[in-house]
């Protein structure tokens, strides 16, 4: 690991076109999870993301929307910080290309390039992709369309600035190869060599102001403002200090990672280097570059109705939750499936089942057989001692993983003691023990080396999930982490421990109910799919008694009514646990569908549906009728 015990990551500068999708919100995750780490490990971190303000696009957008491009930026970049703090993200400065200091940053470089010869005015003619912000030349192009996003592109002949790359091609060549993980994951790295093979062509870094003028305008010519991408890759040492605070670059600047999406592997491992070469900065240590969350093999986008919104599953899951299950289930590098019911199945499974349900039998066993104190026992049975053996191995295990960032793999690690733990309880049995007499020594050490494991475990899983594991400690009255180092000491040296009581730390979730739930407010969500008034008299609406109401067992919304629809008794299971008792629901007066086909849910059949108004964020109302109705009359 790096020597200097200081570490700089980044996410590349979110684009303020739109609002923020899983795949930024699985980045920054990923910084923040990667710089907890580091910082575990004692480094002094510097965390840097921000957004990416100028250009063609945002020009356009908000120009629909009515707005001062700066002002449409101000609110769109408010979005981005609010989501990293639902989120969770620490980082340590949130930079804006529209920021005074990374302006003049831009100016003062593009400056320097100028007066050295590297940039130089020309004239062009190609073809320009408006949603890429880029050109092309008629050799790049793909069925005569953008190589990188498939749509129409113009063309356009105009006078415009240039940046020699062409000049520094073999340094990058040559730099690449000498530094093995400049690039990685390797793959990507024989990428960008691949790209290298072909002449490189030099960067036209203008764009006029007749056509663009939302930008940073060039030091040496107003009539005309910088490329987007130029503008932005700046950023990285505008965070760090460069040109107003020089401790601070020295300290800071060369980045340790960025971290990008593959698809601006080209702009950061080509255009970047080269354009730090020519400032004579020295370059990032690595650019990693990860892959893509799809849905059923497919790339999310808007078009197909397919990109997954990460504040919808926090607000249903929870952060932690979303933070692990992101972590946990990407390989860095290569592309990941995302599907709300595997994300289910993970959260059960490995938060549910194996960290809080071992938690949950730690708890109510030392209240249970120690009165909730736990103290550091003289000696220890051999059994013992090769449990926190096992745990104690994550410090040797985990430094070697991070290096490498196979963060799914320092999960798995931590998650196999917490199963060790669950495997050493059922071997030792304290609650047999308990049966028999003297046997509170035995029960004391094996509960200190359940409780000692589980709080190392809890150590490396922190960065992860930074809310659930600070309940996790604290209920063993541990307020802080600091460095692993000085957490694996004091836990050490523990000499008692004061439980407190716990909640489910992670209670299981009912997927079956979870996609019940969403079946029913997508067919109430759809309400632009008109319909006939024949297909309305197919429905016989009725009016019906609620006789009986009780919970159905395992769901803390799904109730079974039994109704009164004149002379006839239905059972009606219906999602309104969540918004009516069951004793308040006897004796109301509803609307059902009657001729509903039966249904089995949780095991129970439903011969009918009720009418209810929902709000979107809000109550829930049963349809009643207003007057003395018979039960069983027909709505017409």
């Amino acid at each position: 690991m790096n020597s200097e015990k200081k570490f700089y990551i980044t996410t590349p500068l979110y684009y303020v076109n739109d609002k923020p999708h899983i795949g930024h919100a699985y980045t920054t995750i990923l910084a923040d999870v990667i710089n907890r780490f580091f910082k575990l490990f004692g480094y002094k971190t510097y965390f840097l993301t921000g957004t990416d303000e100028h250009g063609q696009k945002v020009q356009q957008a908000s120009a629909k929307s009515n707005k001062d491009p700066k002002k449409y930026c101000d609110e769109l970049s408010v979005v981005f910080k609010n989501l990293w703090e639902k989120l969770n993200i620490e980082y340590d400065y949130f930079i804006r290309t529209t920021d005074d200091d990374h302006v003049k940053v831009v100016q003062n470089s593009l400056m320097k390039l100028y007066e050295n010869g590297d940039i130089y005015p020309a004239d062009y003619d190609g073809w320009y992709c408006i949603p890429c912000e880029r050109f092309w030349t008629e050799k790049d192009l793909i069925d005569g369309k953008c190589p990188d996003c498939n749509r129409e592109v113009q063309k356009i002949s105009e006078k415009n600035y240039f940046f020699k790359m062409s000049k520094y091609q073999n340094w990058l060549i040559d730099h690449i190869k000498n530094t093995p993980d400049f690039v990685v994951p390797e793959f990507r790295k024989n990428e960008v060599l691949g790209f290298l093979r072909q002449p490189l062509n030099d960067l036209c870094i203008s764009r006029p102001k007749s056509r663009l003028s939302w930008g940073i305008p060039l030091p040496f010519d107003e009539n005309y403002v910088c490329y987007v991408w130029f503008d932005a890759l700046l950023n990285y040492i505008t965070g760090a200090g460069y040109l107003f605070n020089n401790e601070k670059f020295n300290l800071t600047w060369p980045a340790d990672y960025h971290l990008i999406g593959k698809d601006i592997l080209t702009t950061h491992a080509v255009y970047w280097p080269i354009m730090l070469k020519a400032l004579d900065v020295e370059p990032p240590r690595h650019i990693l570059a990860h892959g893509w969350w799809l849905i059923d093999n497919d790339k999310m986008s808007k078009s197909k109705g397919n990109v997954v919104k990460p504040l919808e599953l926090i607000d249903k899951y929870g952060v932690d939750a979303f933070r692990y299950f992101l972590m946990r289930e990407m390989s860095l590098g290569h592309d990941a499936n995302f599907s709300e019911e595997s994300m289910i199945d993970r959260i059960n499974s490995d938060l549910a089942n194996d960290l809080g349900n071992l938690l949950n039998r730690i708890n109510k066993m030392v209240f249970n057989y120690l009165d909730g104190l736990i103290k550091k026992p003289a000696s220890l049975e051999e059994i013992d001692k090769n449990l926190l053996s096992f745990s104690l191995n994550l410090l040797n295990k985990i430094p070697n993983l991070l290096e490498e960032l196979k963060l799914n793999i320092i999960i798995e690690e931590s998650l196999t003691v917490v199963r060790s733990i669950n495997k050493y309880l059922e071997q030792t049995a304290p609650w047999k023990l308990a049966k028999e007499k003297n046997q509170t020594e035995r029960i004391n050490q094996i509960l200190y080396t359940a409780s000692v494991s589980i709080l190392k475990s809890a150590v490396f899983l922190y960065p992860i999930m930074p809310e659930k594991i600070k309940i996790l400690l604290n209920s063993f009255g541990i307020s802080n982490i600091n460095s692993v180092k000085d957490s694996f000491t004091f836990i050490d040296n523990l000499e008692k421990i004061n439980l407190s009581k716990i909640d489910a730390l992670f209670p299981r979730i009912d997927k079956k109910e979870i996609f019940y739930e969403n079946k029913q407010e997508k067919v109430q969500e759809e309400d632009d799919n008109l319909i006939s008034i024949e297909d309305v008299a197919k429905l016989d609406l009725k009016v019906a008694k609620i006789i009986k109401a009780e919970k159905i067992k395992k769901s803390d919304k799904l109730l079974k009514l039994q109704v009164e629809v004149g002379n006839k008794t239905k059972q009606i299971v219906a999602g309104i646990g969540k918004y009516y008792n069951p004793d308040e629901l006897i004796g109301k007066t509803i609307v059902i569908v009657n001729n509903l086909k039966p249904a089995k849910l949780m095991g129970e059949i439903s011969e009918g549906m009720l009418l209810a108004a929902k709000e979107k964020k809000g109550n829930l109302s049963l349809l009643t009728v207003d007057k003395n109705v018979k039960s069983g009359s027909k709505i017409s």
